[in-house]
């Protein structure tokens, strides 16, 4: 009777504790984030190759997560793997050092009947790099000649370059409109886009916009070519803004348009799909030969007093068949919940319908470790996931390479709590948390363990019945 006691009792423990390794593995398996288990999947188009890649998240995939703090987000690979990634998210305050510095500006004179669309000229440089000198390649008599832009000497600014500042002499009011290209050795030029200012009047006032935004990187010398008019203006002073806060510069992320309100006159309220550090605004000016200077308001919550944060002038002009657009406005990068512009409309405003509304925030960066095969998938959308797999890994580690989202994102309608986790299509993913080799090899593991068990159980019970009683 003892020795049958003692032999059931050691079976029912084989049977518990085999019973907890299954409960164990189910547990270990079913817990492994799968991309059916988000609402939302995008596929990853890499440039380069790994192991670590680099992926700025656009504004409207962050709007669509269903945690604040980005807690859902993940990265697969092929197989449905979560790969190890690590976040690098904007400072929440961020402290601006700019300095602003008069530099040195030289003519860019060609023939007036050449084509070419950079003037043929030679540049002379002292020892320290700055520009001493420059004339063009071949004598002009006077009346032949076409000044076609100005060369800026900003080598004795190492900060990146953030703004433009210059004056001109012209009797002709309107817009210049110029490309801008920087250089470190005069031979190589890169594009940094276009630049435009502007000189008229309104409402028995002078405009004039001086300032002009660049590319936010370091460079030795500045080329300004005229595109309209066709002969640049003499300038008359040139300064140049660096920023000094040697702080990483992080890309900015655009919003999907945001309709707005108007609840009086010339007074535009727009609410943002989320509270957002915003650092730019773009106002869509759809009406032609609209001029309006404008104050901006902003407040973290609806209810909340407004805070001015920008004057500025937008407009849409067209001259010599041509727009142009100032819809843009740099904010000091505070987290609003709602804009409020306010126009002077003795410019004819900005038309009879609400403009929409883009914002700019910087964006969130994200470096994850590709331990799998691609091609990846980026997966926001569910309010439970919990334990995100970080890796400690500096942002600019060696070797990493960009990819991008390769579908557009779209914004949509948060989905409601019984949504919150939308299958994904049948060939999206596998099936399984987990691939198949490591599958089989759970079961395996957990078929061995068992025997083990049960042997481990008989030796027991056998080794009890022989005790003397």
């Amino acid at each position: 009777m003892i020795r049958s006691q003692c032999t059931s009792r050691a079976w029912r423990v084989a049977v518990l504790a085999l019973c907890s390794l299954l409960s164990s593995a189910a547990l270990a398996e079913g817990s492994a984030p799968r991309p059916a288990d988000f609402a939302r999947q995008w596929p990853l188009a890499a440039e380069g190759a790994g192991p670590w890649y680099h992926l700025d998240l656009p504004l409207s995939a962050q709007l669509l997560a269903h945690q604040a703090d980005l807690g859902d987000l993940r990265v697969f690979d092929a197989a449905g793997q979560p790969q190890p990634y690590f976040i690098a998210r904007p400072t929440a305050a961020h402290a601006y050092g700019e300095a602003q510095a008069g530099v040195k500006w030289f003519p860019l004179y060609d023939a007036a009947e050449a084509s070419r669309r950079v003037p043929d000229v030679r540049v002379q440089l002292a020892g320290n790099g700055s520009v001493s000198d420059v004339q063009p390649n071949e004598e002009l008599e006077a009346g032949e000649e076409i000044l076609r832009g100005w060369l800026l000497d900003t080598s004795a600014i190492k900060a990146p370059l953030i703004h433009l500042n210059f004056d001109w002499t012209s009797e002709r009011e309107g817009f210049q409109h110029f490309s801008i290209e920087a250089s470190d050795d005069l031979k190589q030029w890169q594009p940094w886009g276009d630049g435009q200012v502007g000189r008229f009047s309104f409402a028995d006032e002078r405009i004039e916009q001086h300032d002009v935004d660049l590319a936010a990187r370091p460079a030795r010398y500045l080329r300004l070519l005229w595109k309209s008019p066709q002969a640049a203006p003499i300038l008359t002073s040139v300064q140049v803004t660096s920023d000094i806060s040697n702080a990483a510069a992080m890309p900015l992320t655009w919003s999907e348009p945001v309709a707005g309100r108007s609840d009086k006159p010339n007074e535009y309220i727009w609410q943002l799909p989320a509270a957002l550090a915003v650092e730019r605004i773009k106002v869509l000016v759809e009406q032609s030969n609209s001029l309006a200077p404008v104050a901006v308001y902003g407040r973290s919550e609806a209810g909340g007093s407004w805070q001015p944060l920008q004057n500025g002038l937008l407009y849409r002009l067209a001259q010599n068949g041509q727009d142009f657009v100032q819809d843009q406005l740099a904010l000091p990068g505070q987290t609003l919940r709602q804009i409020m512009l306010q126009v002077d409309d003795r410019g004819g405003g900005l038309g009879s319908a609400v403009p929409r509304l883009e914002v700019a925030t910087h964006a969130v960066q994200v470096l994850f470790k590709g331990e799998g095969k691609p091609p990846f998938t980026l997966a926001l959308g569910n309010s439970t996931v919990r334990g995100a797999p970080v890796a400690p890994v500096d942002v600019g580690a060696a070797g990493q390479a960009h990819v991008v989202v390769a579908a557009p994102l779209k914004p949509a309608a948060p989905l409601p709590a019984a949504a919150a986790v939308a299958p994904a299509p049948a060939s999206a993913a596998p099936a399984a948390g987990l691939p198949g080799w490591a599958h089989a090899a759970l079961w395996a593991g957990l078929v061995v363990a068992a025997l083990l068990l049960v042997a481990m159980a008989w030796s027991l019970g056998r080794a009890r019945s022989a005790r003397p009683r």
